[in-house]
């Protein structure tokens, strides 16, 4: 029953972060996934973040047998129905901008459907996580939101601080979300948000995806596909059955270089964090072991329909409420 399921449903992740290359896309063909928000840009500038769009545009072509690049909701439901994964443009920054609010419809036009406003650190739009002091949303950061909102872009805030999400919160026209966190409440740190975070973020329409990245986890290394259920649990208790996904976060196939990349400040200053050692949790350890965390919630005693709208219906609803019919 469990793999019938699996199958049936529309499974999409928040974020993934993986090394794009063919067994990661094999990987999410195999794990039965549907669409995908793939992260091609983090600390990157504007010609690089380019290139790196280019790069992953054409990766979608040369492994169309099993990928099909995602613009629209009803492309996720084609991707479906085509038995491909659907592959969401996505950056966890928003320097690829350039700081030039024209870019933003050219690259909305090229496919960009999810943007993270700022990844750790303050930028001209905002402040970090990670930062001493949060000066909150700028003036330049609303006219970004405004040219977002128009175009259809959704607002991503997971590591954005506390204080400069609270104001795009605030201040967007339209949903916004927070594509992969976890609750402050199970374990303190400073990416996870803290229950009246949740609850804020839920009170003015917008969404949470949930991660299972393990240094953000109570149990860490430790914990089983079960503690994450209870955790994507604990999220949807706070913000409710129709506000909650998936946004695993997965790093697969990554080497060390790229761990020291993403918790420097720009990708090369000051040491933001330490995450140890990336061991995800028993049963849902790569991306090709999705059925299982279907399986999971199946064996909590979720009815079927929670467990489709938390795999997936709502990220669509969510996303055509923000990019359009």
């Amino acid at each position: 029953m469990t793999a019938s399921l699996h199958e049936r449903i529309v499974v999409i992740d928040g974020l993934i972060v993986a090394k794009w290359h063919r067994p990661v896309f094999e990987a999410m063909y195999q794990g039965g996934l549907t669409a995908v928000n793939c992260t091609c840009s983090v600390w990157e500038d504007f010609p690089t973040t380019m290139k790196a769009v280019a790069d992953m545009k054409r990766q979608i072509r040369e492994n169309s047998d099993i990928l099909m690049q995602v613009h629209t909701t009803q492309d996720i439901r084609r991707a479906k129905e085509a038995g491909k994964v659907g592959i969401i443009l996505g950056w966890q920054n928003s320097t690829g901008f350039g700081d030039y609010l024209p870019l933003v419809e050219v690259y909305k036009e090229l496919g960009l459907g999810i943007v993270q406003m700022t990844y750790n650190t303050a930028t001209t739009v905002g402040s970090g996580c990670y930062e001493s002091r949060d000066t909150g949303l700028t003036d330049f950061g609303r006219e970004l939101i405004d040219e977002m909102n128009r175009v259809g872009i959704l607002i991503d805030l997971s590591h954005v601080g506390e204080l400069t999400s609270r104001e795009i919160i605030e201040y967007s026209k339209q949903p916004v979300a927070y594509s992969h966190c976890l609750p402050a409440a199970l374990k303190a740190h400073p990416r996870n948000k803290s229950d009246e975070q949740l609850r804020f973020i839920a009170r003015n329409n917008g969404f949470a995806g949930v991660t299972m990245f393990p240094p953000f986890l109570a149990k860490g290394t430790e914990a089983t596909v079960d503690d994450y259920v209870e955790a994507v649990e604990y999220v949807m208790n706070l913000v409710g059955e129709d506000r909650t996904g998936i946004g695993t976060d997965f790093t697969q196939d990554h080497a060390d270089s790229f761990f020291t990349y993403i918790t420097q400040d720009k990708g090369y200053a000051r040491r933001l964090t330490e995450f140890g050692e990336i061991i995800n949790p028993e049963g849902f350890r790569r991306i090709e072991d999705f059925p299982n965390l279907t399986a999971a919630m199946e064996k909590r005693g979720w009815p079927e329909g929670r467990i489709e709208k938390v795999m997936g219906e709502n990220w669509l609803k969510l996303l055509e409420e923000v990019w359009g019919a």
